[in-house]
Order: C-alpha cells, then structure tokens, then sequence
C-alpha cells in the first residue's frame, strides 16, 4: 500500500498543480506526502536593512516555496499531513535522493519540461523517471 509519495516543487504554476494532484493521490491513499524544493548549489549573501544585517541563501527561498505550497493545499486538504524538504543538486536528482531517504512509494513530478525539444534535451521528469527508486506519476499540469 502507498503510504509515502514525494513531490517536487518549484515557484511555477505547473509545480503547484502537480502538488495538487499529489495532495489528491495522498488522501485518496491515506498517504503521507513530502514536498522537495530544490535550490542548486548553495548561495548566501548578507543584506543590510539600516543597522541589522540578514543573512539570505537560496535554501531559505526553497523553504519558503515549500511552505507557501503547505498552506495553500492545507486549506483544501486539511488533514493531510505534509511534510517539506529543501535539497541542493538539481530537482530531479534532489526528488530523488529524498524519495531514496524516506523509503518512498511514489514521485509525482509536474509535466513542466515534457514538451517539444525538451523531450529530446531531457526534463525533470524524465530524469526522475530514469533514477527514481519507486514508481513516478506524472501529473498532466498544462491546461488542455
């Protein structure tokens, strides 16, 4: 039985629609889901707001897109439990490496990149389809 689907998710309509349909997935399942954002290689630089100074990194951008996506599917899906991760690399290496660590059952990844050239040039889907340790449900994200 599923208990476990991740789903990576970006600051893109697509992505938000895939995270729908995975919050869907999880409680027709009765699933856990896990929301990964990845954010590349590290970046942090220090911003200075009058006499107090920030320090602001791209994981802490992943964190805030992870949690903004909580909200909004808490409104709809309120009992779902949802959990989020911010992973470096890559997003499909990153969907990957959290699915290999929580013993996942099922990546759900938007159709983002699946089209025209990108199917030659490869995507994000495609590259999860190609490592991913469990099944991989690839959410129709484009409008008709």
């Amino acid at each position: 039985m599923t208990k476990t689907l991740v789903c990576g998710v970006d600051n893109s309509p697509t992505a938000a629609a895939a995270a729908r349909k995975a919050a869907e997935l999880a409680t027709a399942l009765g699933a856990q889901l896990h929301l990964v954002s990845a954010y590349g290689k590290l970046e942090a630089e220090t911003v200075e707001v009058g006499s107090d100074r920030f320090l602001v990194t791209n994981e802490m951008e992943a964190d805030r897109i992870t949690g903004a996506i909580t909200v909004d599917l808490h409104r709809d899906f309120p009992g779902l439990e949802i959990s989020t991760w911010s992973g470096s690399g890559r997003p499909g290496e990153a969907l990957v490496r959290a699915a290999e660590r929580l013993d996942a059952d099922l990546i759900v990844v938007g159709n983002k990149r699946v089209q025209g050239i990108a199917r030659v040039l490869g995507s994000i889907a495609r590259d999860v389809a190609a490592h991913a340790p469990c099944d991989v449900y690839i959410a129709h994200t484009h409008p008709a």
